[in-house]
């Protein structure tokens, strides 16, 4: 369980951590904002690491019910699914603030495959893979595994474009290049 403090701690990591980047923000500046001391940081994280890791891990306890709830709404139908999906990652681009995937952004900062931010990142991807493999399943496709590879680089590639282009077409061709790699598209091709 986990106590109020700690809670508090999180999420002015999460604000500054999202906002300025992960190795800009010290512990200091999210004791500060928490308005707590050191002493009661380090009771609930051993080191800012673990701080880091335990923000991964919230923003991936979001996207995973997030995701999750597509699958529920698309009811077994999977271009459905990519359908609600598409919109979401269309609403996230296009929110204040908007600053990219947090899991990308943390790869960018910590390369070393071995630190626990990484492993916390590579955690997260290898769940969002195996969840597009399921998804994919009803399909009988060749390779599901491929095409969850597939689908891994263009949702990469949307949190991306959502932040560097115009996010207003991020849906769009998110569900366009889904669609695509897995045969469910309905547009007809002349």
């Amino acid at each position: 369980m986990s106590s109020p403090m700690r809670e508090r701690l999180l999420e002015a990591a999460s604000e500054l951590f999202y906002a300025h980047g992960l190795r800009a923000v010290s512990v200091d500046k999210v004791i500060d904002l928490a308005g707590t001391t050191k002493v009661t940081f380090y009771r609930h994280f051993k080191s800012k690491d673990d701080l880091v890791v335990a923000y991964l891990e919230r923003r991936a306890a979001l996207e995973r019910d997030g995701i999750g709830g597509a699958i529920k709404q698309g009811d077994g139908d999977v271009d459905a699914t990519l359908r609600v999906i598409s919109e979401a990652i269309g609403l996230i681009a296009c929110a204040p603030g908007f600053r990219g995937c947090p899991f990308i952004n943390a790869a960018a900062e910590y390369p070393d495959p071995d630190s626990p931010v990484r492993k916390a990142v590579d955690a997260h991807r290898r769940w969002n893979r195996t969840t597009f493999e399921q998804l994919i399943a009803p399909l009988g496709l060749t390779d599901p595994a491929e095409v969850a590879d597939d689908l891994m680089l263009i949702r990469d590639g949307a949190m991306v474009a959502g932040y560097l282009d115009q996010p207003s077409t991020v849906a769009a061709s998110f569900l366009r290049s889904s669609q695509a790699v897995v045969g469910t598209g309905r547009a007809t091709r002349s």
